[in-house]
């Protein structure tokens, strides 16, 4: 028998938790309706989910506190509610590790869509994505562990590294040489058509670089193609398991 997926709702709303809770339900899915991260954190102990929908304005510990908590203990994706739909929250959210957010007032039709895309990348991932077809890739000197999630500097300095930056870097090295479009990145990393107003793939590139010391103004790994998009520009290694 096919497994129900199941969703872990963490809103401290009620009416928005059992309003989400049913609908989810409903279209046979599986859900857990929680009310701050506290309850979060004894769902999750409790069980096993695989995905997150999380409101950034929660009692206690904020959404992206959350978020970054989360996404420091698993990789399991997570969509992010956020009440003022302020382009800001949503590069924060994604910045944290979210792959993908909802501004409130939302539609639950749109929100189960969401949550099907994400849920179907994870599992059908190309098979040059997935971690065990090679355990390293080096890059201008550079290595990105994929089994462990880890880069390792020129100097041998080892920094953890998930979420978005991690879907984004594996992009970039599985598509060296090769301009890759904004939107493209966005479908590749987030799952969704892009919004031709949400830079948040400017502001996840931007941070990359910096983790990479690549600065903008003197890029040499990832150039900028003016009007086009993005260029991983260095030669790619790669080992195998």
């Amino acid at each position: 028998m096919e497994r129900t997926d199941h969703i872990l709702i963490v809103d401290d709303d009620a009416e928005i938790r059992t309003l989400l809770q049913r609908y989810l339900e409903k279209n046979g899915l599986r859900a857990t309706a929680v009310a701050d991260g506290r309850a979060m954190r004894q769902a999750l102990d409790r069980g096993a989910f695989d995905l997150v929908v999380l409101d950034v304005m929660l009692p206690g510990d904020d959404g992206f506190t959350l978020c970054r908590e989360l996404r420091a203990r698993s990789d399991i994706p997570i969509v992010m509610l956020t009440a003022r739909g302020e382009e800001m929250d949503r590069v924060v959210g994604l910045e944290m590790g979210a792959d993908d957010y909802v501004p409130k007032p939302f539609s639950a039709r749109e929100l189960l869509a969401r949550i099907k895309v994400i849920l179907r990348r994870a599992r059908s991932l190309p098979r040059n994505l997935q971690p065990e077809e090679e355990r390293s890739i080096r890059f201008g000197g550079w290595t990105l562990d994929t089994v462990h999630r880890h880069l390792v500097s020129p100097t041998g300095v080892i920094t953890p590294i998930g979420g978005a930056e991690y879907r984004l870097l594996r992009i970039f090295v599985e598509h060296p040489n090769r301009v890759l479009t904004r939107d493209q990145l966005v479908e590749l990393t987030q799952g969704r058509e892009a919004d031709a107003l949400d830079r948040s793939i400017d502001v996840q590139v931007s941070r990359l670089r910096r983790r990479l010391g690549d600065h903008a103004d003197e890029a040499v790994m990832i150039k900028t193609v003016r009007g086009e998009g993005y260029v991983l520009t260095v030669p790619v290694e790669k080992e195998g398991a």
